[in-house]
């Protein structure tokens, strides 16, 4: 970017005063363009002892699994962003969403909150993000074709912390919510 989102003027790239990071700023008006991290939403949809997963059918990881999940859009919670990509990618109702991972990615701005939620009457199909979705047992998830790390992270929380509780009758709320900082590795494809 690089004219100012306020009057069109061309803007510098530079650190204003008092502050410590190089924004964009714009010398005819002196508005500041501060880019902040994005919010990715997403659900960890169960419908008994299986977990939705979805491939991919746009970038990045075009052909890949991952959960249902994208950017939160401005106006809705994190719980209803949650909710509307499994709409938008899986055609499906996620209910009961108790927040489970939390992901920092700070060498690509993003945070991943995502919540452990159940799959309503185990009606799914395909929306128009994804090729295909399916429901996976833990020994039939594809794990070498799993799209982002915040994705795999997640997906082994559930099948240890499920361990304790299986109980067909147990409560997403028993299950503890994870915090964790994704750092850049080389070892991993996609954060």
């Amino acid at each position: 970017m690089s004219y100012c989102l306020k009057c069109g003027h061309l803007a510098e790239h530079k650190v204003p005063e008092g502050d410590h990071n190089v924004r964009l700023v714009c010398p005819s008006c002196g508005y500041i363009h501060y880019e902040n991290p994005k919010v990715i939403c997403g659900a960890l949809v169960v419908h008994e002892d299986k977990v939705l997963l979805c491939r991919r059918a746009i970038e990045p990881r075009y052909g890949f699994w991952t959960l249902p999940a994208g950017f939160l859009e401005i106006g809705e919670t994190v719980a209803e962003g949650a909710a509307r990509e499994t709409i938008e990618e899986a055609a499906a109702t996620a209910i009961d969403p108790h927040l489970y991972c939390i992901f920092d990615i700070p060498d690509i701005g993003q945070i991943y909150m995502l919540y452990l939620t159940t799959l309503q009457d185990g009606k799914f199909d395909v929306g128009p993000e994804s090729l295909e979705c399916a429901l996976f047992s833990e020994d039939e998830i594809p794990w070498d074709e799993i799209a982002f790390e915040a994705v795999r992270r997640t997906l082994t929380h559930y099948f240890r912390d499920r361990i304790p509780f299986d109980d067909p009758n147990q409560s997403h709320n028993q299950f503890p919510l994870h915090q964790e900082y994704i750092s850049k590795d080389r070892g991993i494809k996609r954060y």
